[in-house]
């Protein structure tokens, strides 16, 4: 693609970053075959082409972000499917993250839109104030039902049935391996997932510690940043995210770390890309450190060996989007799965997502509802006993649209290896 960016404008490191990825661009359209929404939608500018081109035109002419590029650049769900599609490698990810950063930064949404983000922003990334409303949204429901609004039925209808209280397995320490040491690894609690369902870290936790890993748990780790980063909220994003570079850096520099664990894969992609994050900063060497040794736990335990074992049920296996397009780790859980004697299978059009996509299942429900009805429909069609994933909102948005289990793949290794068996198998079958 032909790029036209002043001198002046290519010295910022960001705009000549742009530039470099719009380059690569060929208009070839291999994207739009694989894009959810311009699937759902038809429409060219709802396509990663399409985007790319509002997103050109905004920040060659240095002007203000308009409502069109926003409404376009706001369905995007960031699902990566067309940078695993695109024969050029255009790194659609790093140019739609600074378009929202840009849009942020130009454009005054509607007082309800800011509104939203900024509850958003000011609650899920921090455990105690999202367990507070998930709480409080429970006694709300009666009304939030009578209410125009569907982003806030959306938000409702997330809230689940019981919240978990928290698990003293997130709290900062470190857990000795069971045995000899093999490696010392630091877990990344998450945030919204330690409200949501505190059994993953801790199956987690005890299946690393079986296989002969010390498991720390950092103090002064936190969000990993991702849900602010998407939102365009660059500044708050960054202060997270040093946050865990700092808590982790301190255990790598004292003594050591073989790999930073990752539970949550739309955590991962972002842990992933610290480097990228803070390129010119003075915290890019510790932020490299980190990303370097950032690893999903299905990497860590191919690494370890998952011992044979006979699971049994029938697993239908979604892959997040963020673990199969934005790390590309696509087989590791499901020969995990397989070697722990369950039976796999997937569904079709596996590279679609879910809807769920941090907060988009929140801010554009309409189009994450469809999404997540197709999802459910073709997992449901395997006719499986249980669904397996490997990230938070994948498990909320599957689990609210179908009767079958749904957990995460670490549950079911730990169960497989001597742990308990997944809470949510017996309560579902009561």
């Amino acid at each position: 693609m032909q790029t036209n960016f002043t001198e002046e404008q290519l010295a910022d490191p960001a705009v000549a970053r742009a530039n470099q990825i719009l380059r690569a661009c060929v208009h070839c359209g291999f994207c739009t075959a694989t894009c959810p929404t311009y699937q759902v939608l038809g429409d060219e500018l709802d396509s990663p082409r399409g985007r790319i081109y509002l997103i050109k035109d905004m920040l060659e002419s240095g002007r203000p972000a308009d409502e069109k590029t926003v409404k376009h650049i706001d369905r995007c769900l960031s699902c990566l499917a067309c940078m695993t599609t695109c024969p050029s490698g255009v790194h659609y990810m790093h140019l739609v993250d600074q378009a929202r950063a840009y849009i942020e930064a130009t454009y005054k949404r509607p007082f309800s839109d800011r509104a939203l983000r900024w509850l958003l922003a000011r609650v899920l990334p921090y455990p105690a104030r999202f367990r507070l409303a998930m709480r409080a949204a429970r006694l709300g429901r009666p009304v939030a039902a009578l209410l125009p609004d569907a982003r806030i039925k959306a938000m409702m209808a997330m809230v689940p049935d019981q919240v978990p209280p928290p698990s003293l397995n997130d709290k900062p320490q470190i857990f000795p391996a069971k045995g000899p040491r093999r490696m010392r690894v630091a877990l990344l609690t998450g945030c919204a997932q330690k409200a949501l369902d505190t059994d993953i870290n801790d199956a987690t936790i005890r299946l690393l510690r079986r296989l002969g890993c010390e498991v720390v748990i950092a103090r002064g780790m936190g969000c990993c940043g991702a849900l602010t980063h998407h939102m365009g909220k660059t500044r708050e994003s960054h202060a997270q995210a040093a946050r865990n570079i700092r808590a982790w850096g301190r255990e790598i520099e004292g003594e050591g770390l073989d790999a930073i664990v990752i539970n949550t894969s739309g955590c991962g992609t972002t842990v992933k890309d610290y480097g990228h994050m803070f390129a010119g900063d003075p915290l890019q060497p510790q932020a490299q450190a980190v990303a370097e040794r950032a690893m999903d736990i299905s990497e860590l335990l191919m690494r370890l060996e998952i011992p044979q074992a006979a699971g049994g049920l029938r697993v239908a296996y979604h892959a997040a989007c963020s673990l199969q397009h934005g790390q590309q780790i696509k087989d590791a859980p499901k020969t995990l799965l397989k070697r722990a004697g369950f039976d796999v299978v997937e569904p079709a059009d596996s590279h679609l997502c879910c809807g769920s996509a941090g907060t988009y299942n929140l801010l554009q429900p309409e189009i994450s509802a469809q999404l997540k009805e197709r999802k459910v429909r073709t997992l449901e069609a395997k006719e499986p006993q249980v669904i397996a994933a490997g990230n938070i909102g994948c498990l909320m948005q599957i689990g609210s649209g179908t009767e079958v289990p749904v957990v995460h793949t670490v549950q079911l290794l730990d169960w497989a290896t001597g742990g308990p068996r997944p809470r949510v198998l017996d309560d579902r079958a009561a």
